[in-house]
């Protein structure tokens, strides 16, 4: 007899956490907030005093140097990868090799062409990959989504996406950020593709991006500052700005439909009172009962997308966020890169293998290079 999400007879998910810096400490405290529903069987760091460290803090019972010597005692339901980007691809494939579910950080990739390669090895496994996207669980995301897809609030008009954060040189002295071949880019790769990643999430598949980006105040290679405009497959606008040159920080997400204005402001996480409605006039019955609509109270987090990994798991569906999902995204990141170092606009699915920007979110070179 099949068992539910939340039954108690299940033994837990064994969880193995792959690179134990900033983000890995973000990964266990989720996932044991979680209760008995997984359980953390090892720690992996190629630095075996902040393995370590990370273990005695977290009581986790195991530490590797390597995911194969974990791998190698025995199946495991789920491999977190924590490490920076360069690594992500092959250790999701090593992952995926053993049938594992493998919760991966952004940037998945630095490229749409190991996305793809990363695709290959999902198709040919019993096991999937979901990308870390916790903006699109909290509530108001979720509730924001299916009022724009079932029309509740009209039609999506314009909107404007604001990740404007601050990032002091210091920042950059860890190796591999701010190089196109570690990082896979700047602020758009790094910080921005967050909230693009929940723009494609409410606004659905884009056409067109037209961008341009700017360098020069940080020991960087890659861009501090990109803007962008984005024509969406249903005729809307967006106005896309990614900083790490901004002072006063802050998170700005604004949609403009036909019936309302929905507003979002926060900073690295929101909750339902971060977001700010206004109905157009006529409309404010209407606007004020779809918003009263569930879900509500949950917070945008890696717990609650972790959770809905589980339930995927035991009602044996795909976790979100897939691969494919996420692929969809850094599309969007590589139009962005393609334009401001052409200066032309680029179209959804015009970055193929034949073109220089699949390889690499540089192309051939930046252009301040």
């Amino acid at each position: 007899m099949p068992t539910s999400p939340q039954d108690p007879q299940r033994a837990p998910r064994t969880a193995v956490v792959v690179g134990t810096g900033a983000i890995a400490h973000s990964h266990v405290r989720a996932l044991r907030a979680l209760g008995d529903r997984v359980e953390v069987v090892a720690a992996v760091d190629v630095d075996a005093d902040r393995a370590a460290a990370f273990a005695a803090e977290w009581s986790v019972p195991r530490t590797a140097a390597t995911l194969t010597e974990v791998l190698a005692d025995g199946p495991v339901d789920l491999v977190h990868v924590c490490t920076p980007p360069a690594a992500h691809v092959d250790l999701s494939q090593e992952a995926l090799a053993v049938g594992a579910t493998v919760v991966v950080e952004k940037p998945v990739a630095l490229s749409l062409a190991e996305t793809d390669r990363l695709l290959a090895a999902e198709r040919a496994s019993t096991g999937s990959v979901a990308v870390v996207s916790q903006h699109r669980f909290g509530s108001g995301v979720q509730r924001l989504r299916s009022l724009v897809e079932d029309g509740s609030l009209g039609r999506p008009l314009v909107t404007t996406c604001l990740t404007q954060w601050y990032r002091a040189d210091a920042y950059f002295q860890v190796p591999w950020r701010g190089t196109f071949a570690l990082e896979g880019g700047g602020t758009t790769m790094g910080h921005g593709i967050h909230q693009l990643d929940v723009l494609l999430a409410v606004l659905g598949p884009w056409e067109e991006v037209s961008a341009m980006a700017a360098h020069g105040s940080r020991p960087t290679e890659t861009e501090e500052v990109s803007v962008a405009t984005v024509r969406f497959a249903d005729g809307s606008l967006a106005s896309v700005v990614n900083s790490a040159v901004s002072v006063r920080e802050t998170t700005v997400m604004r949609f403009d439909l036909q019936f309302a204005t929905v507003e979002l402001t926060h900073l690295y996480g929101y909750r339902d009172d971060d977001f700010r409605v206004t109905a157009a006039p006529g409309h404010e019955e209407a606007v004020e009962a779809a918003w009263a609509r569930e879900p509500r109270g949950v917070p945008s987090s890696h717990q609650a997308q972790f959770r809905a990994v589980l339930d995927a798991l035991d009602t044996g569906g795909t976790p979100p966020v897939p691969l494919a999902a996420a692929r969809e995204t850094l599309e969007l990141v590589a139009a962005v890169y393609a334009s401001a170092f052409t200066g032309k606009p680029v179209r959804r699915g015009e970055i193929d293998a034949s073109n220089p920007f699949w390889a690499a979110m540089d192309g051939t070179g930046a252009v301040w290079h």
